[in-house]
This record gives C-alpha cells, structure tokens and sequence, in this order.
C-alpha cells in the first residue's frame, strides 16, 4: 500500500548552505580539525567494536581518548557554526522584527557568548594548570591528563576570538 503522505526525495528542494562570511582568518582550520577528529573519532570506535566482538575484550583506552576527541569536536564545530551562523539559537527573536531589533540581538547573544568563552577559557586554562601542577594521570593509559587538558583552553580561544569578530562586524553593520 503506497503511503500518500510521503514525500518523494525528487519534490524536496536541496538544501545549500549559505556561503562562508568574508573573513581575515579562514574557517579552514576548524573544518580540517572537525573532519579530522570525526575520522579519528570513527576509526578508534570502530576498532574497539570490533575487538570487543572478536574477543569479548575492549580497548580500555579507546574511551577516555573518544572523551577527549568528542569534546576538541563540539569545541571546533562550536566555531564554524557561530561564524556560519548555524548554532542553535531562538529564530523567533533572532530573525524577527526590523533591522535595528535583529541587529541589537546579535549584538546581546554576541556579547553573552564572548563573555562566556573567555571566562571558560580562563577555567580551562586553570584547571590544565592545576593538572599540571598535581601531576594528575589518566586511569586507563595512565599519561598525564594535563596531555589531554591543555588543548581545550586553546581551543576555547579560537572560539573566543571567533566570536570577538562576528560581534565586531556586527557592531559595524549599519
């Protein structure tokens, strides 16, 4: 019996994503860091899978390291999508009322997201010290967490810097 309510995948438009903003500093390096760390991210996954089957073991260390590459993940899409303005927002108030309303919007959640990424790149950056400084180890590999740490107030930054030039441009947008 043929489902009347489907859509047929021909009738559906498809979908283009808007191009890149003119930007100094490409989307370049947070693509090829997202890319990179979903093909790391699957490859480590899919060996810890099929170790487990074959053997009823697991690789103890695929998953404290899968931790680490699913958090570099959210920080380095987090970027590319503030810059493409693809993050999750409320559409209702971000694209609603006039030009001056739009624009005053943009300039409050810019504002609020700078704010809250530099203050977590400050308490990433301090938690990594303090890892550092106790000279913490990780339980499955038992390397310095410090190793895995150090790399998220980096990352923060970027998206803190990204996010100073979108409220930037969006300061002088007239």
């Amino acid at each position: 019996m043929p489902d009347d309510h489907a859509a047929d995948s021909a009738d559906l438009p498809a979908y283009v994503p808007p191009p890149d903003p003119p930007l100094r500093v490409p989307l370049r390096f947070e693509d090829w860091l997202t890319v990179l760390t979903l093909g790391a991210l699957a490859c480590i996954t899919l060996a810890n899978v099929i170790v487990r089957y074959l053997t009823a073991e697991s690789f103890a260390w695929t998953e404290e390291i899968s931790i680490f590459l699913l958090i570099v993940l959210t920080l380095s899409a987090s970027s590319s999508a503030f810059v493409r303005v693809l993050h999750i927002r409320i559409e209702l108030l971000a694209d609603g009322g006039g030009p001056a309303r739009q624009r005053r919007y943009a300039l409050a959640a810019g504002a609020v997201s700078l704010l809250f990424f530099a203050g977590l790149t400050v308490l990433l950056g301090r938690m990594a010290l303090d890892e550092y400084n106790w000279g913490d180890t990780s339980p499955a590999i038992g390397v310095p967490t410090w190793w895995y740490s150090m790399w998220l107030p980096v990352l923060s930054a970027v998206i803190t810097l990204r996010l100073a030039g979108i409220l930037r441009r969006a300061w002088e947008r007239a």
